[in-house]
């Protein structure tokens, strides 16, 4: 039992409202009050059954949880981090506790064959207790009669362990009649704890003589006899009563427009039907029939797979309701607790993304001209701001749909190259064009932006990744750490890490950090959210951008909204100030002026198409060949397939992991280094290489082993 006051919120005008709450272990319920004093009186204001419940908690708040069960969310408020700690894990244990308990209602009768089965059961241990109370008669008897005091000895100790046999079989029945009796209860009711101290009510002299009972909180096992005006409790011949659990939760202030939940679901996605439930499905209830009609792959000339429109291929079936796949995500919820790392939960294939962790990031430069447009602007405000508007247009490029899906984890060694052209740029023949020969992608041209990430670490996940562009001689280089975590009803993934833009030109560095990610409504249909505090930084000129990304409160409010403030060295004030949604469009304001501005605007900003080596003249630790198999699974919606591939490709690092183990070997990265406690650095940027020639390194296409790509 654990009681306690938390707050609870009610609606948009009552708001927040205190609470006096009791969890009942037992009975698997949440029950509170409007006082503790209204709590010893029984007067319930509502409760929450807690079987098959979900809790869930905001990372961006250390004192808010929620309950969903029976359609219903339940949102709840403690003094601070600790107190919410204490009751989310006194809740989580209850609800495992009766997750793992079988309870039949009492308006639901057991199976018959369940009850046909123990009493077999019963018949059969009962059976079994008759020949062995007959074996041991005759054993004590036998022992008795014996004349050697050694082979007396040795049969009494056999005699012994075989009364202990008997007194195990006799306590067996005992706990198979009182399950039988669980199963089977007395007039179908179950009745309960019994123990007055497992009880909500205090029943003792010091109760008031005008006792008020909740009707929904008691209910007596004979008819209940009316209570005489100012006449003691204690005198009156009141049957027993128990504490019953409700058929479903519910609040007294339902009827004043209660708030149970925000609008989780995306604008855009179809809502679930009428009998949708947003609770996990019961156990044992079937699955909604999951099959697909067979998908048409495209293909060569020579009728094999084309890997490569594979990947190009950007229309995606949506996920829809994970109650599609209710058994899956059940077993996954019952694998893990709130604040889990979930870095070695193995997560279903159907929830995957057909590309790579690696490949999602090069999707920062999915307006690589919004980049190469930082060294353009004529002062250190102006360059600032510019780089404030490419790191917030980039990250709606970075998700193909509103459905949150989860691209691949990289293996170790895992590398994914790139370029793009500019607006502007001219069409070139293989024969005229000039390559680089080196940096990232040594086959593109000056005039392109190149890009590489690679797997530097696989425990923790590390990913490190580099850009540049030689002709407007600016580069950046960044390494992510991902950490995610279980928050209830949605999914927190930490990046930790820091990126920096480098131009060579004025020697500015413009360092940054990355913001939380967070899959909403996993049980429903899945949304992405950014959450936090990012800053960008110019020691150089000393300018500094403070960015928030702002999650949806749970009552009003809008979804994916960012402010920034950028000021200059010394100054109090900003000098430039945006605000909108990251994933539509964001206005800009300059303060000396006031003059306003459209900061950017997705929906007039197409992302430009990644050039890619094609999978088959891809080397096998690159990221498109190494996925290949589980992205053509994942396309023809073969989840069974799809997840035999990723097994192979996860296998096959485990079997290098031991072989270097055997042989003594530590893992080499192959184009980054370990930079102290800086992270991760390019090993041949573009800063070192222009360092060491006073010209830019161009050759003529076929010079270097790679250009035949």
């Amino acid at each position: 039992m654990m009681e306690g006051s938390l707050s609870k919120w009610t609606n948009v005008m009552k708001g927040w409202q205190y609470r006096w709450f009791v969890l009942d272990e037992n009975a698997g319920l949440l029950s509170y009050y409007t006082s503790k004093e209204k709590m010893t009186r029984g007067v319930r204001r509502g409760c929450v059954r807690l079987r098959a419940a979900v809790i869930g908690i905001d990372d961006e708040d250390d004192s808010t949880f929620t309950i969903t069960v029976d359609h219903k969310t339940f949102h709840f408020q403690a003094r601070d981090g600790s107190e919410r700690e204490r009751w989310v894990r006194a809740l989580e244990d209850t609800i495992s506790r009766h997750g793992r308990r079988e309870r039949w209602s009492r308006c639901m009768p057991a199976p018959r064959h369940r009850h046909g089965d123990l009493e077999r059961r019963i018949a059969e241990a009962d059976a079994y207790l008759q020949i062995m109370i007959e074996l041991v008669s005759k054993m004590n008897t036998r022992v008795s009669e014996l004349a050697d005091p050694h082979e007396k000895t040795k049969g009494q100790v056999i005699l012994d362990h075989s009364n202990a046999m008997l007194d195990n079989i006799k306590h067996s029945i005992v706990l198979l009649q009182i399950a039988k009796n669980t199963v089977n209860p007395v007039n179908g009711v179950y009745q309960g704890p019994t123990n007055p101290s497992q009880t909500h009510i205090k029943q003792d002299a010091e109760l008031s003589p005008r006792v008020e009972l909740g009707a929904e909180c008691r209910e007596l096992a004979a008819p209940a006899l009316a209570l005489p005006p100012l006449q003691p409790l204690e005198h009156l011949d009141a049957p027993t009563m128990s504490l019953l659990v409700p058929d479903t939760s519910y609040s007294s202030s339902e009827g004043e427009d209660d708030f149970y939940d925000a609008d989780d679901e995306p604008a855009d996605m179809p809502m679930p039907g009428p009998s949708a439930s947003r609770t996990c499905p019961t156990e044992g209830a079937p699955e909604q029939d999951s099959a697909q009609p067979a998908v048409d792959l495209p293909r060569t000339r020579d009728g094999e797979i084309d890997y490569d429109a594979l990947y190009e291929d950007e229309s995606d079936s949506d996920l829809g309701s994970m109650e599609n796949h209710g058994s899956v995500v059940t077993h996954l919820l019952s694998q893990v607790k709130i604040g889990m790392d979930l870095t070695k939960v193995v997560l279903p294939t159907f929830i995957l993304e057909r590309r790579s962790l690696l490949e999602m990031y090069a999707d920062s430069f999915a307006h690589p001209d919004q980049f190469v447009k930082i060294v353009d602007q004529p002062t250190p405000r102006d360059r600032m701001v510019q780089v404030v508007r490419w790191y917030l247009s980039s990250y709606h490029a970075g998700r193909k749909s509103q459905v949150a899906k989860k691209p691949y984890n990289p293996i170790l060694g895992e590398v994914f190259r790139c370029h793009w052209d500019l607006d502007g740029a001219t069409e070139t023949t293989s024969n005229d064009k000039q390559e680089v020969g080196d940096g990232p992608v040594p086959w593109c041209t000056p005039d392109q932006l190149s890009f590489v990430a690679e797997q530097v670490s696989h425990h923790p996940p590390i990913s490190a990744f580099y850009a540049e562009h030689v002709n407007k001689r600016i580069q950046f280089e960044a390494w992510v750490w991902t950490k995610s975590k279980f928050l209830g009803l949605s999914i927190g993934v930490h990046n930790i890490g820091k990126g920096t833009v480098t131009l060579l030109d004025t020697g500015e560095e413009y360092t940054l950090t990355f913001p939380n990610g967070y899959g909403r409504s996993i049980l429903t249909v899945p949304w992405i959210e950014l959450g936090g505090s990012v800053v960008i930084e110019c020691v150089q000129t000393g300018h500094k951008a403070n960015v928030e990304f702002l999650t949806k409160p749970f009552y009003g409010g809008k979804k994916h909204r960012v402010t920034c403030e950028v000021f200059a060295s010394s100054d109090k004030k900003p000098y430039y100030t945006a605000q909108g949604e990251w994933n539509s469009r964001m206005d800009g304001r300059w303060t000396d002026s006031g003059r306003s501005e459209v900061l950017f605007e997705v929906s007039s900003m197409k992302p430009r198409r990644k050039r890619v080596a094609p999978v088959s003249r891809q080397a096998a630790h690159e990221s498109r060949r190494v996925w290949r198999h589980v992205t053509c699974a994942l396309r023809a919606a073969d989840c069974d397939a799809a997840t035999a591939a990723k097994r192979a490709v996860e296998q096959a690092q485990r079997d290098q992991v031991k072989l270097r183990e055997a042989a003594g070997e530590r893992w080499n990265t192959l184009l980054f280094s370990p930079k102290g406690e800086d992270g991760w650095e390019f090993t041949m940027p573009l800063r070192k290489r222009l360092s060491t020639s006073k010209t830019t390194p161009q050759h003529k296409n076929g010079e270097t082993a790679e250009n035949s790509r």
